[in-house]
């Protein structure tokens, strides 16, 4: 087991380098540092000197890969922007943005936010899911069955800003049940929470129940489960003692997966609902093109990402005994 994770995390370098690389040149393609420099100055008119300056106050003065009037080998492609804005975040040193903020701080101020959002969201969402599906594949081939799926299919073709802005229209402007938007620390944040938690558990029902759905009726037609019909057991602890849980490995690809990124917030939903988190934090970041937040919460998610995978692959060995990890 810990033959394993070491080499998972050895594999995950080369593939934390070639994410941020392919961010770095695709972000410079757009951009030039010179049109960084103009975009926020804010100045119609920007002096040569003026850019010069903001370029070298952020370390914007060097080549971008590679640095052919270096001395040796190693400052050709050290001393170059690539090098320098990368190297610190692998010991999770991001530096200042382009406006001056340090990034480190705002991440620490904004995960608060995200979480408080998305951890209601994704353990109701969860639980509302799979009891559903389990409703559904429990009334299989009714109109129950049936009537679930043409539901599940029509709230899958609605987009999610329909649920958003239907959402504030209905619960908020119409009826005042809670703000609009906006956030508040303690326990007023609940009252400001609510609709966003609503909104993100109603909008993934559908997707979700008819994933569920699938995995639970694949169990079902499956040996075992007529031979625990065979001994006498009932429907109902067939589905929820054996069906549910040979199920919950690919429930749990799913789940583990997205449980990193509960700290990289909802880029549309914290928007919309004013919510000071990682996810507003990154479209406010894209809209300045602040390549300093975007790149830092890029290699962020990437790295929330391989350990996701790292936690699915070790939470089948809790599920599944039969699963060894080598």
């Amino acid at each position: 087991m810990i033959a394993y994770i070491v080499r998972r995390t050895l594999y995950a370098i080369p593939i934390l380098i070639g994410v941020n690389l392919f961010t770095f040149a695709l972000f410079f393609w757009v951009n030039t540092p010179d049109d960084m420099a103009r975009m926020h100055l804010g100045l119609k008119r920007v002096t040569p000197e003026a850019i010069a300056k903001w370029k070298q106050e952020r370390g914007y003065d060097k080549p971008l890969l590679f640095n052919s009037g270096a001395p040796g080998a190693t400052e050709k492609l050290g001393d170059t922007i690539f090098f320098e804005k990368s190297i610190r975040m692998f010991v999770f040193d991001f530096g200042a943005a382009d406006d001056g903020r340090d990034i480190g701080r705002e991440i620490k101020a904004r995960m608060l936010p995200s979480l408080a959002l998305a951890l209601p969201v994704f353990v109701v969402g969860l639980l509302v899911h799979i009891t559903f599906a389990l409703l559904v594949a429990f009334f299989r081939a009714t109109y129950i069955d049936f009537w679930g799926v043409v539901l599940c299919v029509a709230m899958m073709s609605i987009s999610s800003m329909f649920y958003i802005i239907g959402g504030q229209y209905l619960i908020s402007k119409l009826w005042h049940l809670v703000p609009i938007s906006g956030f508040q620390g303690g326990v007023d944040s609940a009252k400001f929470l609510a609709l966003p938690v609503i909104i993100g558990v109603i909008g993934s029902l559908g997707a979700a129940t008819r994933l569920y759905r699938t995995f639970f009726l694949e169990e079902i037609n499956k040996d075992y489960v007529r031979t625990a019909r065979a001994k006498g057991l009932s429907e109902v602890t067939v589905l929820f003692k054996h069906v549910l849980k040979n199920a919950m490995i690919p429930i749990l690809t799913g789940a583990v997966v997205a449980i990193p990124f509960l700290f990289m917030g909802s880029l549309i939903t914290e928007s919309f609902f004013g919510i000071p988190g990682l996810g507003s934090y990154t479209v406010d970041a894209i809209r300045s093109q602040d390549f300093a937040v975007v790149r830092s919460m890029v290699f962020i998610g990437s790295f929330l990402y391989i350990v996701g995978l790292l936690l699915t692959d070790l939470s089948y060995t809790l599920v599944d005994p039969r699963i060894r990890l080598g």
